[in-house]
């Protein structure tokens, strides 16, 4: 059954909240425990959490927490845990718009209750500003301050922090939810700023292994010693700086992920190492005489294509085909512009909570600007740019062309797409062609390869549609 939401539990005593955590993880909800308001914060950066329950009492810092999520995760259900006796202020709760609080010692059906409720209500109140929004605004209509209305954008999907409503992502982050459940290596590819980060943590928060560390190194530019002794560790005067023995990440992240991205920028000498690593489980720090063991999944990222690469003998071929028991391939957002919108909003959203100033949205012709520009620095650049465009906004105004990046602003429309696909070729015949392998091909996989069915809606003779699957060597895929 699907997972119903991600909660985050915040205690020091743990112990205390076993019982209302396991009915939890028993009614489909995905449970991750920390200790500290700083392994919340952290856990909240890389995970997307649905709802937050901590504990109120001892230092403070859970209301404290709570009371910034306010801010900067306004969309979060916040709940308390008191102990019977406690005496917070109603000032102080309501600093932190706590949803509900409880007492200990906690009742675990109650638990449960309150978080089904919470969420449930969380949902009512987001159906209600899609309907309200789709009432108030039409393509056609103006809105209440005589701007153009703001087109109907559909409703996004989230993988954690991946954010998109494009069908290439889709296909992507449902791969990546089965890669998560196996023990298989994966190789993320993509290029610069298109998200290869976040969806590697997205696979480790969907993993067995998300209750253990995820460990993260860039190996760009790195000499071997230091790379070697990031990951494996190294013994106290091993070398001219080892002032103290090192763990290194593969033996931190014990039982957790390690995430390796610019895999493609490391030595011979190191891909022998790590090689040996993938096939053994063995660490041996350097100095020292002793081999350990470790248990950790891998998943490594390259901005270069590691296949050609390989193929061009500067990377092991070994190595590679190690790396991709997996392999996922993040597309450019020049490649997938319906998501734009999507993304433009959430960090829109996010910007402006994290300043403080209230965005009412963004306008029709800014939406249309994004979506026409190509994007050479992909999401992180559309950040950058909604970002700037926030802190230049009025309060309680939307974002508008005046804010607007000059390249952005002289962007030309792209040329059409027929629902998405461009035709191939330089000549109108080889156009053609390409167009006709596209359709032939979709009303084949509409009808499961029933070919009768197909030839039927092409008004085609069935030796007329096997020519075709011949001509364009069109294979049914599973």
């Amino acid at each position: 059954m699907e997972q119903l939401g991600t909660v985050l539990a915040v205690s020091e005593t743990s112990a205390v909240w076993a019982d209302a955590l396991d009915l939890l993880s028993s009614q489909y909800y995905r449970v991750l425990a920390v200790r500290s308001a700083a392994e919340a914060r952290s856990a909240l950066a890389d995970a997307h959490v649905d709802l937050v329950i901590a504990d109120g009492d001892g230092s403070g810092e859970g209301l404290d927490l709570l009371s910034d999520l306010r801010i900067s995760h306004p969309d979060i259900i916040r709940l308390l845990v008191l102990d019977s006796q406690s005496g917070l202020a109603p000032q102080a709760l309501s600093a932190a718009a706590i949803y509900q609080f409880l007492r200990k010692p906690l009742d675990a059906v109650q638990v449960g209750l309150v978080v089904k409720r919470a969420l449930e209500t969380r949902e009512l109140a987001r159906r209600h500003r899609l309907l309200s929004r789709e009432f108030k605004f039409s393509g056609e209509s103006l809105g209440l301050d005589g701007r153009p209305g703001l087109p109907i954008l559909p409703e996004s999907q989230r993988f954690e922090k991946l954010v998109y409503v494009s069908e290439k992502m889709a296909q992507l982050c449902d791969l990546a939810r089965k890669a998560a459940k196996t023990e298989l290596p994966i190789l993320i590819q993509g290029e610069t700023g298109t998200g290869k980060e976040l969806l590697a943590r997205g696979i480790h928060y969907n993993s067995g292994r998300h209750t253990s560390p995820l460990m993260i190194q860039n190996c760009g530019g790195m000499p071997d010693e230091l790379l070697q002794s990031e990951l494996f560790g190294h013994k106290r005067g091993a070398f001219t700086g080892a002032i103290s023995d090192r763990l290194g990440l593969f033996r931190a992240a014990d039982k957790g992920t390690v995430f390796l991205d610019e895999i493609s920028e490391v030595s011979p000498s190191f891909q022998v190492s790590l090689l040996r690593f993938l096939q053994e489980g063995e660490v041996k720090p350097i100095g020292s005489d002793k081999t350990e063991t470790c248990n950790v999944r891998v998943i490594v990222a390259s901005n270069r294509p590691l296949k050609a690469l390989a193929d061009a003998g500067k990377f092991r071929k070994d190595l590679y085909f190690r790396l991709r028991g997996f392999e996922l391939e993040v597309p450019p957002l020049r490649d997938r512009p319906d998501d734009v919108p999507a993304l433009a909003e959430f960090f829109a959203a996010k910007h402006s909570n994290v300043i403080g100033r209230k965005v009412l949205g963004i306008s029709a012709g800014v939406l249309e600007k994004l979506i026409h520009f190509d994007w050479p620095g992909n999401v992180r650049e559309l950040e950058n740019e909604i970002r700037r465009m926030v802190a230049l906004a009025k309060d309680g105004e939307y974002l508008t062309t005046d804010t607007l990046s000059p390249a952005i602003l002289a962007a030309a429309p792209r040329a059409p797409r027929m629902n998405g696909f461009m035709p191939e070729g330089v000549t109108l015949k080889e156009k053609v062609e390409s167009l006709e392998k596209q359709l032939v091909g979709e009303v084949l996989s509409r009808h499961r390869w029933n070919q009768s069915r197909a030839a039927s809606e092409l008004g085609l003779s069935r030796v007329g549609l096997a020519n075709k699957i011949k001509r364009y060597g069109l294979a049914e895929t599973n």
